[in-house]
């Protein structure tokens, strides 16, 4: 599925996969995933988008986009583009900021291309390519490609995930703007946003913030449905994101022991010269060395499933319950509109004077805070059920994950019992004569450099 260039050479630089830099990175092949498999077009399925390829070239991520539709208002039927990170999000903030979807809850941004750990660490081992044996070096590096490759994955997942929702979704599918995204095969020359728009955006969120807390924190709303979700919706988003920094917490222990367990490996790999020893002895530290390299094998899997599965997906649905509260926040602003319009009104009504204008202003303040209202209570409802069918999909699948893992784990434990037995004592020492021949501590921790940086 990854392809990678000059693998042949000798230097570590240039059989390991370029990090944040460099002239060539992994490339995720259109061919990967068939397209007649992954694309239904059934009748409800109109619109079909996914990621059907992916390339890394230094700071960027360029993602193939496949779209397949039946649609009248595309031009093609089935057809493919390339868009950046940067795209996906001028995407997301103009359906966040379009006045029309006010009342729909906008998918998550997909979170931007991150591979800054797995460059600091490559930069580490390649700093010690000198100092180091050439088996351990291909070891740490394979860890490294292997973490890459995780980091690569999930950034191609969330952002598919994106688009998914969007093509799903009644009235963004429609969107002229995510018709463009979709079907112009030219790059849209979005740019990121600058200093004084970035510090508007802070404002804009304290000034958010203070609104909720002090102006609609009492507000009085007669709809008993909206009333309730607010709260079950607050409640929930603090849970799932204790939640998440948990499962991450745990996850980040998870990939500490196993980089400990490299360790491990490669020292019992140093302790016996492939020149000297019993054979016994030698053949005891091999068995161990190879029960600690599977077992670290296992638990990597283990975490790049448990981070996919269930970190992520908590991660996900922390940021979706974010936007629902926004959507709710949103309602709350419409409602304080139309209450302050039919004040307003009064007071003009009062005075005679301006009488129409205030009208209205009233009148539209009322169309706008109903027609909000009407499609809020439908994306809460669809959220609910989504959030259920996707964690059940994530929970069932890490759990057959789980099984299979912890079935290799007893598999390996069985085997590597089966070959210590096999294990005969020495003749020239045993024990005494390995203990004799370990290299001191400090030997070892040099011989498998702190590549990992802790």
């Amino acid at each position: 599925m990854m392809d990678y260039v000059e693998e042949n050479s000798t230097s570590i630089y240039h059989d390991t996969v370029s990090i944040g830099g460099g002239s060539a990175f992994p490339q995720i092949q259109p061919t990967s995933r068939p397209r007649t498999e992954s694309l239904d077009m059934s009748p409800e399925s109109s619109l079909v988008v996914d990621i059907s390829g992916a390339m890394s070239d230094k700071d960027k991520v360029l993602f193939t986009v496949h779209t397949k539709t039946t649609l009248p208002e595309f031009k093609q039927t089935d057809f493919t583009v390339k868009r950046m990170h940067e795209e996906f999000v001028w995407l997301h903030d103009y359906l966040v900021e379009h006045e029309p979807y006010a009342g729909h809850i906008v998918p998550p941004v997909p979170p931007k291309p991150d591979f800054d750990a797995s460059r600091a660490k490559l930069q580490r081992l390649g700093e010690s390519e000198g100092s180091m044996p050439k088996e351990d070096l291909q070891k740490m590096k394979a860890e490294l490609e292997a973490e890459y490759l995780a980091t690569f994955k999930k950034t191609v997942a969330m952002h598919e995930v994106f688009l998914q929702r969007l093509a799903t979704h009644p009235t963004f599918r429609l969107d002229h703007n995510f018709r463009v995204f979709l079907e112009y095969d030219q790059e849209l020359s979005v740019r990121t946003k600058t200093k004084k728009e970035k510090a508007a955006d802070f404002f804009k969120s304290v000034s958010k913030s203070a609104d909720e807390a002090l102006r609609l924190a009492n507000q009085r709303d007669e709809d008993q449905f909206f009333r309730e979700e607010k709260c079950i919706l607050a409640s929930y988003h603090s849970a799932i994101k204790d939640a998440t920094a948990a499962a991450d917490c745990a996850n980040r222990h998870r990939r500490s022991m196993a980089e400990n367990l490299l360790r491990v490996t490669l020292s019992l790999d140093n302790l016996v010269p492939k020149e000297r020893m019993c054979t016994p002895e030698a053949d005891l530290v091999s068995v161990l060395s190879s029960f600690f390299e599977n077992y670290q094998k296992t638990q990597v899997r283990l975490a790049s499933d448990e981070d996919l599965k269930f970190s992520d997906t908590l991660r996900y649905y922390a940021s979706d319950a974010g936007a629902a509260k926004d959507l709710l926040y949103r309602r709350s602003r419409a409602l304080a509109d139309y209450e302050a319009a039919n004040r307003a009104l009064d007071k003009a009504r009062a005075k005679m004077k301006d009488i129409q204008a205030a009208e209205d202003a009233q009148f539209a303040a009322n169309n706008r805070f109903k027609a909000i209202s009407e499609s809020a209570r439908l994306e809460l409802e669809d959220f609910k059920v989504r959030r259920i069918k996707y964690f059940q999909k994530n929970l069932i699948e890490l759990a057959e994950l789980q099984m299979k893992h912890a079935k290799t784990h007893i598999d390996l434990i069985k085997s590597t019992l089966d070959r210590l037995k096999d294990v005969q004592p020495g003749t020239c020492g045993g024990v005494s004569k390995l203990s004799a021949n370990v290299p001191s501590a400090q030997s070892i921790t040099t011989s498998a450099p702190d590549a990992f940086g802790e």
